[in-house]
């Protein structure tokens, strides 16, 4: 009941931003959404003993989602400026270890996988329309329901047991099959000067990135012997567990509209 109510409760909430409101505001939707899923991931971060500085790299984070997703030229100097002051603070810390670049690595690592996909997203709709981000969620929503029910029904095989091991290789076919279709049909709206090929090609590369993101969280969780990023979504899990297929999906997509926009 709780999964179902809070659904009830988000799906309007962010169909309603990216239709209804301007882009700024999905910008803003994003931005929060990153900030959220960067304290999950810093969590999960510390279980598996990688010290992450929260503030600077939140910080880093959201401004990476903002830069991008407002289609400002400053990337580049978010990730070198990130570099620099943490590897500031590593010298700092003034304690030599294999710990030095397991921490750095950790820290610059949620603002590729976090902030960037996230406002990604988020400059898509500036890109190519409200259509095209609603497009996306409703592959990755297809694709994971498709691996779910292919999977109860005919899942024999383990997709990757010591990762996940509910997930079934029937299921991923299913999700893979199913999310490559609802993109490529509705893609025929929302892209209109893509030929069928192009769009066949590219809806099963995001169907088979969702897959693959999703299994990357559940890697990430399973070394810290965590069930979900958080609770803060009743019978959800985490913000992370929500957008996992996302931030695989989302970088090829925003590519893939920008060149239909050229």
């Amino acid at each position: 009941m709780a999964r179902v109510l809070s659904a009830l409760v988000l799906l309007p909430v962010v169909i309603g931003t990216v239709w209804f409101l301007p882009p700024v505001a999905t910008l803003a939707l994003a931005a929060i959404a990153s900030l959220l899923a960067f304290m999950e991931y810093a969590a999960i971060a510390r279980a598996l003993g990688a010290r992450v500085p929260r503030t600077i790299v939140g910080v880093a984070v959201v401004a990476a989602c903002v830069a991008i997703g407002g289609g400002f030229a400053a990337v580049d100097m978010i990730l070198m400026s990130a570099v620099i002051v943490v590897g500031a603070l590593a010298i700092g810390s003034g304690t030599p270890g294999a710990s030095v670049l397991r921490d750095s690595a950790a820290s610059i690592l949620p603002i590729a996988y976090i902030g960037l996909p996230l406002g990604a997203i988020a400059a898509v709709r500036g890109v190519a329309g409200r259509e095209a981000v609603l497009l996306l969620m409703v592959t990755i929503v297809v694709s994971d329901s498709a691996q779910y029910y292919c999977g109860r029904s005919f899942g024999r095989l383990p997709l990757a047991p010591a990762i996940s091991p509910k997930k079934t290789l029937e299921g991923a076919v299913g999700g893979l099959v199913f999310g490559t279709l609802a993109m490529t049909i509705g893609g025929r709206w929302v892209f209109p000067d893509a030929s069928l090929v192009l769009m066949v090609l590219v809806s099963a590369c995001i169907a088979l990135l969702g897959i693959v993101g999703d299994l990357f969280e559940s890697m990430l969780k399973r070394s810290a012997g965590v069930k979900d990023s958080s609770q803060i979504i009743p019978g959800h899990g985490g913000v992370l567990d929500r957008i996992d297929s996302w931030l695989f999906a989302a970088p090829l997509y925003y590519a893939f509209a920008r060149y239909l926009r050229l």
